[in-house]
């Protein structure tokens, strides 16, 4: 067989199904299909995306349901030219500046900018005594990124793994015996300022308080590489990485719900879809791990994860989200986006953690319209709403209670300047967690997958290769959740992957549905 660049076999003629065409399903179908990997893409949905997907609501408003920092791209980039082609030609990202605007209710507020001197500028009129440090600490994670992005490219799915040389490197940078909270506390005095460094925490939907301060990196990296605004909304990405794959020969099926996967003694060797089998020579789960894979995998294949296990996992927060379609305009002020955070910032946070509803809570808003005028219809305003909340093994009863926290929600809108949106909405779109557990087929409706502390990380988080035959891709595997650190997860999978395949295993016999076309190889593709 002829040898690709990274030493691997070309894998022409080996077979490969995905399951969910999110974000990591989709990379990981690109980087297969490139090798040569007959790819069939299963998505129960019809259409692509999973949460990053945008939907365009009655009255031409469009939303993005979940994602909306993108932030850097550099991985997706890398994978697109992996594949021959170049990100910039296939979506428009915007660089935004601000990044962000904090909105501190107990006072004061920053214009969150790459510029330093911009942005120590903005630290100083709030709390001039830490403002010096502002250059400190991104020196300091600059050096911290370095060290760790080789465990973030990292497998780790045996115990040896965590004694890895670049592990033992990185561990005297990483201070895993800290919080967030508390290693920002060597840089910044003033809570409010830790606050505009370490709110970045909830993309892990996890508190700064407890979140293991590695990440610390989360707010370095936007700073250092930008955040972005796709052009159509992040559902634009989704929708590039599938077309690209589509000409790459990959076949994406949407409103196609796998029912299992199927085994050989121990090997994943397919899938039932509609009563009928798919067979492949191995399997790719891309879904809510706690939600998708004791679903479609019998205990007995998931030995370290039991459904006991997964019971007992330690999930992230949920979220309550408004979709709001306003007639008119809104204040000038109102960025793209908006991140009101409450007065009691460490309450309202202990509330989300212990299971309780927050009547103060901190919430984000994103008004794309500030950047992409396509976002609504002329002369309205698409807002994204969302706000942090216990997830539902709390036992609230939202039926019960979300009518009313709309209305807290909404009166807490008026600290951004918008008071008056009520009586200009004209579509409206509620998800509680129970939406996200019945609509989105999120476990218990974390939306963030499972929480990230030490005992679920690296080693400890479901595994990239989940046994033979069958992998892992998505936030509730290594390295994590957030849409970069999923593309890296992408690529240790497929890497995984396609090491197994190249190991020379006799191909399992193939069938499908009766009118199953034969799938073009990356060659083929046009």
């Amino acid at each position: 067989m002829l040898q690709s660049r990274d030493g691997l076999r070309t894998l022409s003629g080996r077979r490969v199904i995905i399951v969910g065409a999110g974000p990591g399903g989709l990379a990981t179908a690109l980087l297969l299909a490139k090798a040569g990997v007959h790819v069939t893409v299963l998505e129960k949905d019809e259409a692509v995306g999973g949460r990053t997907k945008t939907v365009e609501a009655p009255g031409g408003f469009r939303f993005d349901i979940g994602p909306t920092f993108f932030l850097y791209p550099q991985i997706l980039a890398d994978i697109f030219e992996s594949c021959g082609e170049r990100l910039e030609d296939h979506i428009k990202l915007e660089r935004l500046d601000p990044q962000y605007h904090l909105v501190f209710e107990s006072g004061g507020e920053i214009r969150a900018t790459n510029d330093m001197d911009r942005l120590e500028a903005e630290v100083a009129r709030i709390a001039p005594g830490d403002a010096p440090n502002v250059r400190k600490f991104f020196a300091d994670n600059r050096v911290k990124l370095k060290f760790f992005k080789p465990i973030l490219q990292q497998a780790f799915h045996t115990l040896r793994s965590m004694a890895s040389p670049a592990m033992l490197t990185a561990l005297p940078h990483l201070h895993p015996g800290r919080s967030v909270d508390q290693d920002l506390k060597r840089y910044f005095k003033d809570p409010r300022i830790r606050l505009a460094f370490a709110f970045q925490t909830k993309y892990l939907g996890m508190s700064p308080f407890r979140c293991p301060s590695l990440f610390t990196i989360l707010s370095f990296l936007e700073y250092e590489h930008g955040v972005y605004h796709p052009v159509g909304g992040c559902g634009a990405v989704s929708e590039a990485m599938a077309n690209l794959a589509r000409r790459m020969g990959v076949d994406v099926r949407l409103n196609a719900a796998v029912e299992r996967v199927t085994f050989t003694g121990k090997k994943a060797d397919g899938v039932i879809v509609g009563g009928e089998r798919i067979g492949a020579d191995a399997v790719v789960i891309n879904g809510d791990f706690a939600r998708v894979v004791p679903d479609l995998v019998p205990e007995t294949h998931r030995p370290r994860w039991r459904d006991a296990k997964v019971a007992k996992a330690r999930l992230s927060c949920s979220t309550f989200m408004l979709y709001l379609g306003i007639e008119g305009s809104v204040p000038d002020a109102l960025g793209h986006h908006t991140i009101l955070l409450a007065d009691d910032y460490a309450r309202n946070i202990r509330e989300i953690t212990d299971g309780t509803l927050s009547q103060q809570p901190s919430l984000y808003v994103q008004h794309a319209g500030f950047t992409d005028g396509g976002m609504a219809p002329p002369g309205h305003t698409s807002l994204y709403v969302l706000v942090p909340v216990p997830n539902l093994k709390a036992g609230i009863d939202w039926p019960g209670v979300r009518a009313d926290y709309r209305r807290l929600v909404l009166d807490r809108l008026k600290l951004l300047g918008l008071g008056d949106i009520e009586g200009r909405i004209r579509y409206e779109r509620i998800v509680d967690p129970t939406q996200w557990r019945d609509d989105f087929f999120v476990h218990e409706g974390a939306t963030f997958n499972l929480a990230h502390d030490l005992m679920q990380m690296l080693y400890f988080r479901p595994h990239n290769r989940f046994g033979p035959g069958l992998y892992l891709v998505g936030g509730g595997t290594h390295p994590g959740s957030g849409l970069p650190v999923i593309y890296e997860g992408a690529r240790i999978t497929a890497r995984l992957l396609m090491e197994e395949l190249a190991a020379g295993r006799v191909p399992v016999e193939t069938s499908g549905l009766p009118n199953t076309p034969p799938l073009a190889t990356s060659g083929e593709a046009t």
